[in-house]
């Protein structure tokens, strides 16, 4: 794999870029935590107006995404949330997703979590996320080709008794939901359609079940409850926005193209559809093959078309980075940030780049578009690898041990973290700013009896 963008399930290499790697295979794999820039805002803006009327500040509210496809999303301890892509995949609205958003805010609004693993509260948020999942593997190996950032997570989606909620929660998760959906003006509908369609997996064998219907019981009088609000809202016809549904076409291709095989996808997105869904998908698909002579003229052809979406740019940059054509891969990306500059993980996929490169001028590049990634989001582990090679490559290697020590908190690699944090602070002065961040891994990493 010649870079950080293949391998999907397994290293998660490219889940801390703006962009999803590939799946060789559609079997059955361990789940895995990815990131996605185009995905992941499709999913804030599903979600805002929800956490708005719940009195939650959007960006305090940990979203990610996990690789499985089947149809579940949960809730942890401190205000996160997980979608599983199968649910994204399966929706065929935004409405859907948005209902199964404002239930599981519900969820977080009743504080239905509050007693379950405090200590994860002090804990990083991969960490946490690592912990509640079950997980013992590293992650962000640092590898070359799979620096990873994300995880790939045990036989089971969760603990089962961690998601495991009461009867009485899933109600008032369920009211808090369509409370919440009346308050921003949008239908339940898509509430209605998705318990209706869980509803029947009731009764199947437990082994073929969702585990959302496992953790979250559909019983038959909560499906009566949104029903009945169905009939008397006077919203429930609000069909959602033209530009989310686009978004959410646009999603559910590129997943498709990035997680089923070419032959699925195709049949899936035919040659016929000339949508931009459709074509998007396809590039992605035969970009999988390594079949760059019929990806790269549909991905130039909806960079054409949308000249100011940023991320058109940004596949086609990585369609290049991704064949060993990393010069060329460098303008697309440029032009991606550009278009989107406060996107961190679009900035990270450029630094990527820059570093490959290893040119002295474009290091000092890759270390300015790492510092502002990283001050939107720490918890990128390929950030700080790639910042420890940059700054290391100019000679600053107390700040490269620093960077080290900040990706193995991400991965819960304490012995490694206090390691390099102790080299951090013999190299940086004293009572400096890394000096003293240093310290404070060291104290976070202290053995507890």
């Amino acid at each position: 794999m010649p870079t950080v963008m293949k391998s999907l399930i397994g290293c998660l290499a490219a889940a801390a870029l703006a962009l999803l790697p590939a799946v060789a295979t559609a079997q059955r794999k361990p789940p895995s935590i990815i990131r996605d820039a185009e995905i992941e805002n499709t999913i804030r803006a599903y979600a805002a107006p929800i956490f708005n009327v719940a009195g939650f500040d959007a960006d305090a509210i940990l979203v990610r995404l996990v690789n499985d496809d089947s149809l579940n999303a949960f809730v942890t301890g401190g205000q996160r949330m997980f979608i599983h892509t199968g649910l994204l995949m399966q929706a065929e609205h935004p409405g859907q997703v948005i209902g199964v958003i404002a239930h599981e805010t519900g969820h977080i609004a009743g504080g239905h979590l509050a007693r379950n693993r405090d200590e994860l509260r002090n804990a990083t948020a991969e960490a946490a996320i690592l912990a509640v999942l079950g997980i013992g593997a590293a992650v962000l190996s640092g590898n070359a080709g799979a620096a990873a950032a994300g995880a790939s997570l045990g036989g089971t989606v969760a603990q089962r008794g961690y998601l495991s909620y009461r009867r009485e929660q899933e109600q008032a998760a369920d009211q808090a939901a369509v409370t919440y959906l009346e308050s921003s003006g949008q239908s339940a509908r898509g509430m209605l359609e998705f318990f209706e369609l869980l509803e029947g997996q009731e009764l199947l064998a437990v082994g073929r079940q969702d585990p959302y219907v496992r953790s979250h019981p559909i019983a038959g009088d909560r499906v009566v409850f949104v029903r009945e609000h169905v009939s008397r809202s006077r919203f429930s016809d609000v069909a959602p926005p033209p530009e989310l549904v686009e978004m959410h076409d646009r999603m559910r291709a590129k997943l498709v193209g990035f997680l089923y095989d070419r032959r699925r996808a195709l049949k899936l997105y035919p040659e016929t559809d000339t949508s931009i869904a459709g074509r998007y998908a396809r590039a992605i698909a035969h970009s999988r093959k390594a079949d760059m002579a019929t990806a790269m003229p549909i991905i130039n052809s909806l960079v054409a078309e949308r000249p100011d979406d940023p991320y058109f740019h940004e596949l086609k940059g990585e369609l290049l980075f991704d064949n060993g054509r990393v010069e060329e891969a460098l303008p697309p990306y440029l032009e991606a940030v550009r278009l989107l500059p406060d996107a961190p993980l679009m900035r990270v996929a450029l630094a990527q780049v820059q570093v490959a490169l290893n040119r002295p001028d474009l290091d000092r590049e890759a270390v300015t578009n790492l510092e502002v990634a990283l001050q939107q989001d720490r918890r990128m582990g390929l950030a700080w690898h790639l910042m420890a090679t940059a700054v290391g490559r100019q000679g600053d290697i107390g700040m490269a041990a620093l960077a080290l020590a900040e990706e193995a908190m991400l991965r819960g690699d304490s012995r490694r973290a206090r390691e390099q944090s102790t080299r951090a602070q013999k190299l940086l002065p004293e009572n400096s700013g890394g000096w003293l961040r240093a310290a404070d891994i060291m104290h976070a990493t202290e053995p507890r009896e």
